[in-house]
């Protein structure tokens, strides 16, 4: 299969059954998803949505956050990963969102990788969920399964995958492709041990194709 034909099975088939993707952290604000986000590296969506309730009651704004300390952030978020880097890095979020940035989110990449904390892949997270911009958030899960299934090619670091994948979907789709290629390595395409038996698009995965031969599912 030629790679345009995968990225077209592969946009053909999620627009199709999943028109609506979106990020499965809870949020109400630009602020709150800034924060989730940080907090989500190398942690999972469903740890964070524990911890943020009350995290963002005692935090609403940027200003009780800059105002804190990580010592009192570390207390709200002591279960997720790295909480001792992350508490340090979120309070000077904070401050440098206020003092460069009047207290609003940044819409653009250049700005937000300014930020404490806050990496590419944070950065083209908020880009794309907050201000619509065609960002691809590349993580451990859209980095497997975009490999996986044959949309890059020699493609050994995030911003590698990054720019193929920009490169080849068209545009209107890369925001919801991030979300697409997230949710399927997260319930479908497991690092370990994928769940070929029952996913369905192995009929143009590449992965599938090298390991099993003969798709289980045909195209529906």
């Amino acid at each position: 299969m030629l790679k345009k034909d995968r990225y077209k099975a592969f946009v053909d088939y999620f627009s199709t059954h999943n028109p609506d993707a979106e990020t499965e952290l809870h949020y109400s604000n630009p602020f709150e998803l800034l924060v989730a986000v940080i907090l989500s590296a190398q942690c999972t969506d469903k740890r964070i949505n524990q911890v943020t309730p009350a995290l963002f009651t005692r935090f609403p704004e940027p200003e009780s956050l800059a105002a804190s300390t990580p010592e009192e952030v570390f207390t709200y978020i002591r279960s997720v990963s790295y909480p001792n880097n992350k508490a340090k890095h979120l309070v000077g979020m904070a401050q440098k969102l206020l003092a460069e940035f009047d207290g609003v989110v940044p819409e653009q990449v250049e700005d937000l990788v300014k930020l404490p904390g806050v990496g590419r892949k944070t950065a083209n997270v908020i880009s794309s969920v907050v201000y619509d911009k065609p960002a691809m958030a590349v993580d451990t899960h859209v980095f497997r399964v975009s490999n996986r299934l044959g949309l890059t090619s020699r493609a050994t670091t995030p911003l590698a995958v990054e720019k193929q994948l920009v490169k080849h979907l068209p545009e209107e789709t890369i925001k919801i492709a991030h979300h697409w290629l997230i949710l399927h390595g997260r319930y479908i395409c497991l690092a370990r041990r994928p769940k070929c038996e029952i996913c369905p698009i192995t009929y143009f995965c590449q992965y599938f194709g090298k390991n099993f031969g003969k798709p289980v599912i045909e195209k529906a």
